[in-house]
């Protein structure tokens, strides 16, 4: 690592005496004082003075490697060319696109009428830019047009809390309507002949309950309730089915869903509820022609399709049985055919299938051994050709076409990399490690072909730089997919690597289930196994192993650094749920009862209150040596709340036996995602890269201009 120390004098929290007791047991927790109780109000001015102190060290100890952070910003930002475009896509009488134009921070959103020249111009329908002027934080959400296209209906955020407000636009005479819905959590869904809208309420503790409806000219106070969830538990979403012709009402939790349906063109009629919940039955549903499709895993982990009567909605017949091979993640319905998407070996499966013979499968052959592929955006129901995206590790974003009927791709685009980008230089492996208990881990893992001789040229000797990546919850999969900021650790000698560990679901819904509840630490352990064996494996050396990982992710950073600290140079914990315990004994916090049924439920059970602090990452900080860490959070950040990377840095000060830099920075203005805006994002990414290169002793060629000679 390198022998740069720490500018400045540290932030010391002080200590105030508090403690808790739940099933007999007593915890000490003198850093609950920096979890403002005025939440989601921050305004205690002891913790917005240590948090600002906090961030006062971040940039005393970045301000001498600015040069450097600005020199990876602008390599970065060369890869990414500024005035591009996707591919347009049919919907309705419109096609649809975006475009970024030159030094633009958000796209525009265009159309034009099908049929309307190859070469005429849209018609800018949305442009970000123009609304984010003047504002620290933008973030748009919900986004919708109408089914006629007169209409436009969106969603924004300006503090990065993720409580959204609506507006109407209309897309004939550019006039913004007088409505507005504000406190939104989901998405915007037109009924009602496109007179109405459906949206999620967010309500005061940021939860998803209720499913309103609000017709268009009428005061959103009059706004008419479709469905309440009683289960604060449970989140409740809306949508249209295939055909457009009716609303589902879906809710459930992590294991559990219930669905409703009802006409779209009526949508205060009575609901149809299609099966009760039970408890760790999962269901989604989809409607064509009259007749139901169900995925589900009601009789097998990996689930399966089913089918039904709209008249008998709870009697299910299987179209596709569950496998212990093959796991079915989702379908999508068109007019002569439906899709299946799922994973074999891990690996991205998209099936065609016909309605009268869905046992024949007509798979789409992708050109790598290992990649990131799915259907992308497909609104029309009457398809020929599917919108399909693709990446690997050393392949670009690419948009095909695939015609069904001639089994053909298309290529219509690739992503451009303006300052050069030659796919041969780089090699990827995907390899299984060996996790303590004997599970064979899969790791995807990319490096420079000439990975020795750059390592070389920096005088280094022996094994290089590792950066390891993961995130193992929620049943959430990792695609080895491509990344042009990645390159700029590549391309300096660093391999990087994506530990498939458990707690998502990349080798099927089982994986998943064994990184959750009493299972949690399996995802702790695979990843420092995973480390180990790529160590073992020569691609990298003790101490020379980077980490990162966000939210859940950052959690997992937490516990492998106090399982395994020798083994890591570096470390990048964004937004790191670290305080678990805490978090999930306040049930007033917005998502704690809905996390219950990931983490368990400490307030109810003695047995989670013990398995989850057994290695909830703030409780079991240990006076032992600490890898160098930067640690991220966002002051406005409803999922993860500030003072847990607050609590834990300070804990983690106050106890650590090491000189080592720990640096957090709290964006003041934002919440769960950081920074707003391509490239305030791009310049994150580029202050953790430069601080990852600080600590491993490899340097960044820096211009005069950008030292200020």
């Amino acid at each position: 690592m390198n022998s740069v120390s720490a500018k400045a004098t540290p932030p010391v929290a002080k200590k105030v005496p508090h403690t808790y007791t739940h099933h007999g047991i007593t915890i000490e927790d003198p850093y609950d004082w920096l979890y403002d109780k005025s939440y989601p109000t921050v305004d205690d001015e002891d913790v917005l003075d240590y948090v600002k102190a906090e961030n006062a060290y971040f940039e005393a100890n970045m301000n001498p490697l600015e040069a450097q952070t600005e020199a990876l910003f602008q390599e970065m930002k060369a890869r990414i060319k500024e005035d591009d475009s996707s591919v347009p896509q049919r919907r309705g009488e419109f096609l649809y696109w975006t475009e970024y134009k030159e030094g633009d921070q958000y796209p525009r959103f265009y159309r034009k009428p099908v049929g309307a020249p190859a070469d005429a111009k849209g018609e800018v329908i949305l442009d970000q830019n123009e609304m984010a002027e003047g504002l620290e934080y933008f973030r748009l959400g919900a986004f919708a047009v109408s089914q006629n296209g007169r209409f436009m209906a969106y969603a924004t955020d300006t503090n990065g809390s993720e409580r959204y407000t609506a507006r109407i636009k209309d897309l004939e005479t550019g006039e913004i309507l007088a409505d507005e819905i504000t406190e939104i959590r989901g998405g915007l869904t037109w009924v009602a002949n496109d007179t109405a809208l459906v949206y999620t309420p967010s309500t005061e503790e940021w939860r998803s309950l209720e499913v309103k409806l609000h017709t268009i000219g009428q005061p959103s106070d009059t706004d008419v309730t479709l469905y309440l969830e009683e289960d604060q538990s449970f989140s409740v979403g809306a949508g249209l089915t295939a055909q457009d012709d009716y609303l589902i009402i879906a809710t459930g939790d992590n294991e559990t869903s219930e669905v409703r349906f009802v006409s779209a063109s009526d949508p205060t009629g009575e609901l149809t509820l299609v099966r009760p919940r039970e408890k760790g039955v999962e269901y989604s549903v989809d409607i064509r022609e009259g007749e139901m499709f169900i995925w589900t895993n009601d009789d097998h982990v990996n689930f399966r399709l089913a089918k039904a009567a709209l008249e008998t909605p709870s009697e299910w017949e299987t179209v596709i049985a569950g496998s212990d091979d093959f796991y079915l993640t989702g379908f999508s319905l068109f007019k002569d055919f439906f899709v299946t998407e799922g994973r074999l070996n891990g690996l991205d499966k998209v099936q065609i299938r016909q309605y009268a013979s869905p046992q024949t499968v007509q798979s789409i052959t992708f050109p790598e051994e290992s990649y990131d592929a799915g259907l992308s955006n497909n609104p029309e129901y009457d398809q020929t050709k599917l919108r399909l995206a693709y990446e690997s590790m050393i392949t670009p974003d690419t948009v095909y076409d695939y015609d069904v009927s001639a089994d053909t791709l298309e290529t219509l685009k690739t992503q451009e990399i303006p300052s050069g980008y030659n796919r041969a230089d780089y090699i990827t492996r995907r390899v299984e490690i060996e996790a303590r208990d004997g599970t064979m881990v899969p790791v995807s893992v990319v490096m420079h072909k000439d990975r020795e001789k750059i390592l070389a040229e920096q005088g280094i000797e022996g094994p290089g730089p590792l950066h390891l990546y993961a995130y193992g919850a929620y049943g959430y999969a990792i695609p080895p997919g491509f990344s042009t900021s990645r390159l700029s650790l590549v391309d300096r000698g660093f391999a990087y690597a994506i530990a498939h560990i458990r707690g998502g679901d990349d080798l099927g819904r089982k994986w998943y289930l064994e990184g959750k509840l009493m299972e949690r630490t399996n995802t702790f352990n695979d990843f420092v196994d995973v480390g180990r064996g790529l160590i073992d494996m020569g691609l990298t050396a003790e101490g020379r192993v980077t980490a990162s990982g966000g939210s859940a992710g950052g959690e997992l950073m937490g516990a492998i650094v106090n399982q395994d600290p020798k083994q890591y140079g570096a470390v990048v914990a964004h937004v790191p749920f670290v305080d678990v315990l805490n978090t999930m004994l306040n049930e007033d916090l917005p998502l704690t009862p809905g996390e219950w049924q990931e983490w368990g439920n400490p307030i109810t059970s003695k047995e989670a209150f013990a398995f989850i602090l057994s290695y909830s990452p703030y409780d079991q900080v240990s006076a032992q040596e600490y890898p160098p860490m930067l640690v991220t959070a966002g002051l406005n950040d409803p999922r993860v709340t500030y003072w847990e990377p607050a609590k834990w840095v300070a804990k983690l000060r106050d106890t650590k036996t090491d000189d080592n830099v720990l640096l957090m920075k709290t964006n003041m203005g934002a919440g769960h995602g950081g920074k707003s805006g391509r490239w305030n994002s791009l310049f994150e990414t580029a202050e953790e890269f430069s601080f990852l290169l600080w600590q491993m002793g490899l340097s960044v060629e820096v211009s005069e201009a950008q030292t200020g000679g």
